[in-house]
């Protein structure tokens, strides 16, 4: 598909530490491009210690439409909006943002989503199932309400920040009738297991649970895109587990994001 780009293009950027490892620039435009939309997303590394200073510079760029938030920007990002959605607010974290017609930004958080979809259609299901999550940061926080919501009978949380943890059980913790309680890296007795952190994302890197005792048919799922096949991934295979993939989870995103930034309103 070709893509012309000219000074009435409207621009998206992508912003994280790192942001090597990202598929949406060329997934999102050419998603733009296939509804007749002028714009780009552009990716922009930006360390967390200089967010605040970029999101203000681009509070004054009106011709950027949207931003799309990844690790470590999340929970920074949503004190930036001026409104979230309902589940933005209630975790306190966006991963998509939107200029509102004033100038000011509107978040949303759909991660969760995107892992959610990305379960099922490779044949997962959630509901009632054991849930082991690990990573209870930005996107590990909208998967876990995300399977919640989808129903899980029990959702336990490992995270190496206890405190981060222990904020997200309770908040989460019987919302619709699920029990929330603190994890570990034991995927003993577990139907699906999510890592939600960036373990593997690097050579060397610790596996987030503890491979062997993952049962056959416990199912597997990631958010690491990069490598393709994390090494997690590469090891509940090898167990006979069901699996889906970061690109996976990307896939079912893309269209939520695409229609989220379509949704708002240009100005400049």
């Amino acid at each position: 598909m070709s893509i012309t780009i000219t000074g009435a293009t409207r621009l998206n950027v992508i912003v994280g530490e790192p942001i090597a490892q990202v598929k949406s620039p060329a997934g999102m435009t050419a998603a733009f491009a296939a509804r007749g939309h002028d714009g780009i997303v552009a990716p922009v590394r930006v360390a967390p210690d200089h967010l605040a200073a970029f999101l203000s510079a681009l509070d004054h760029v009106p011709n950027c439409d949207g931003i799309i938030v990844t690790v470590p920007h999340k929970f920074a990002c949503h004190r930036h909006c001026a409104s979230a959605t309902e589940r933005g607010d209630f975790l306190g974290t966006v991963n998509i943002m939107r200029r509102r017609k004033d100038g000011a930004w509107h978040g949303d958080i759909v991660d969760g989503l995107g892992f959610v979809g990305a379960v099922k259609a490779n044949g997962g299901e959630p509901a009632g199932k054991r849930a082991l999550l690990v990573g209870a940061g930005g996107a590990g926080s909208a998967i876990a309400l995300a399977l919640v919501d989808a129903g899980v009978s029990e959702l336990a949380i490992h995270d190496a920040d206890a405190e981060r943890r222990d904020r997200l059980i309770a908040r989460l913790d019987g919302r619709g009738g699920t029990k929330v309680i603190v994890g570990s890296a034991d995927p003993t007795g577990f139907e699906l297991v999510a890592n939600a952190s960036p373990a593997g994302m690097k050579p060397g890197d610790p596996l987030p649970v503890e491979v062997d005792k993952l049962a056959p048919g416990t199912f597997v799922g990631c958010v690491i895109t990069v490598p393709v096949v994390s090494p997690l991934i590469e090891a509940a295979r090898k167990r006979g587990c069901p699996t889906s993939t970061g690109s996976d989870m990307y896939q079912a995103l893309q269209s939520a994001m695409v229609d989220f930034l379509l949704a708002g309103e240009r100005i400049g």
